[in-house]
C-alpha cells in the first residue's frame, strides 16, 4: 500500500515535457529588436551570416546564449547580458593597470584578454610631443602603476586573438583621480558621442564602453588632486546607488536617466538607497519620466 501511494504520488509530481515555442522572425522584421534565449530561432532566412551567439540547427539560424539580436548588414550576432566585453574601434573604456611592461602597460578592461597600451600611445605629462626616449622608458612607473585607474579610447583591435590596443593622445584621457568605480554590464551602456560627463551635482561621471562606470568629483590634469569633502563624497556615494539600481533592474544608462534617477533619489537618505523596493520604485519611475521626455 505505501509503495502504491508512492506512485500516486509520483505521478501526480513527474509531467510531460514542456513544449517550448519558439520565435522566428520573419525576413521582413527588424532583428534588432529581439530578445533571445538559447534555442530560439532568431530568422529562416540563411543569407545572413551568423556571427557570435548564433548558430544553424535545421536551416534556423538560432541563439547559442541568451541576450540582444545585433544586425550589421547581413551580420547577425547576439550580444549576451553577461558575456565578455568584445570592445569596438572608438570604444572610451576605463581599466586598471595589472602589469608594467617594457615598453608598455596592461590594462584590466573586463574584456577576454587584458588590453595593451603602449609607451608610443601616451599623451606625456605637460601636453609634449616629442618621440619617447630611453628615460621615458626608465619613468613608466612614474606614469601609470600597477593598480592606477584610467581613462582610455580603443585605438585597434587584434584580427586573431581579438587583444584591444588603447591611446591616450588626448588630454581628456590619463589618470583617474580619488573616486569609486562601478562594474555593470557593458551591454546597459547607451552609446553616445560623449561618455564624460561633469554633472552639476559638483561630481565627475565617465560611463565606460565596457561596463566601467567612474563617479569622482570635478578634477583637471593640469591641477593637483584636492582632497574631497564630505558634501562631495555624499554626492558620489548617492550617485553610486543610483547607478546600482539602475543596473539591477536592466534600465539602460546614459547621463539624462542618471540625473533624472539622482533628482528622484534626493527624498531618500543615501543608505536607504539600497533597499530593494526602493530601488524597485526608483527605477520604474525614473524609466517613466524618462518615456515622457522621449515622447
Amino acid at each position: 500500500n505505501e509503495y502504491k501511494s508512492y506512485l500516486r504520488n509520483m505521478e501526480n509530481l513527474v509531467r510531460a515535457p514542456y513544449k517550448r515555442t519558439r520565435v522566428i522572425a520573419s525576413q521582413s522584421e527588424d532583428l534588432e529588436q529581439h530578445i533571445v534565449t538559447p534555442g530560439d530561432n532568431i530568422t529562416q532566412n540563411l543569407d545572413f551570416m551568423k556571427s557570435h551567439g548564433t548558430g544553424v540547427y535545421h536551416d534556423h539560424i538560432c541563439a547559442t546564449i541568451a541576450g540582444a539580436v545585433q544586425k550589421v548588414d547581413k551580420l547577425v550576432s547576439v550580444a549576451g547580458v553577461n558575456c565578455r566585453y568584445r570592445g569596438e574601434v572608438g570604444d572610451v573604456v576605463v581599466g586598471r593597470v595589472t602589469e608594467v611592461l617594457q615598453k608598455k602597460w596592461k590594462v584590466d578592461c573586463g574584456a577576454c584578454l587584458d588590453c595593451q597600451l603602449q609607451l608610443s600611445s601616451v599623451h606625456l605629462p605637460g601636453g609634449q610631443l616629442r618621440r619617447k626616449s630611453l628615460n621615458d622608458e626608465l619613468m613608466m612607473r612614474e606614469y601609470f602603476r600597477e593598480g592606477d585607474l584610467i581613462c582610455a579610447e580603443v585605438a585597434s583591435k587584434g584580427y586573431i586573438d581579438g587583444m584591444l590596443s588603447l591611446h591616450m593622445r588626448s588630454t581628456k584621457y590619463g589618470k583617474l583621480p580619488q573616486g569609486i568605480l562601478i562594474k555593470v554590464p557593458s551591454i546597459l551602456i547607451k552609446r553616445s558621442k560623449l561618455h564624460y560627463h561633469r554633472l552639476p551635482c559638483n561630481a565627475t561621471l565617465i560611463l565606460g564602453n565596457n561596463g566601467f562606470v567612474f563617479i569622482g568629483p570635478h578634477f583637471s590634469p593640469d591641477k593637483p588632486v584636492e582632497p574631497i569633502t564630505s558634501n562631495q563624497r555624499e554626492v558620489i556615494a548617492r550617485l553610486g546607488n543610483v547607478i546600482k539600481a539602475l543596473s539591477n533592474y536592466g534600465v539602460q544608462l546614459y547621463d539624462t536617466i542618471i540625473l533624472t534617477a539622482y533628482d528622484i533619489s534626493l527624498k531618500y537618505q543615501v543608505k536607504e538607497l539600497l533597499n530593494a523596493e526602493v530601488m524597485e520604485q526608483l527605477s520604474q519611475e525614473s524609466y517613466e519620466h524618462s518615456l515622457h521626455q522621449t515622447m
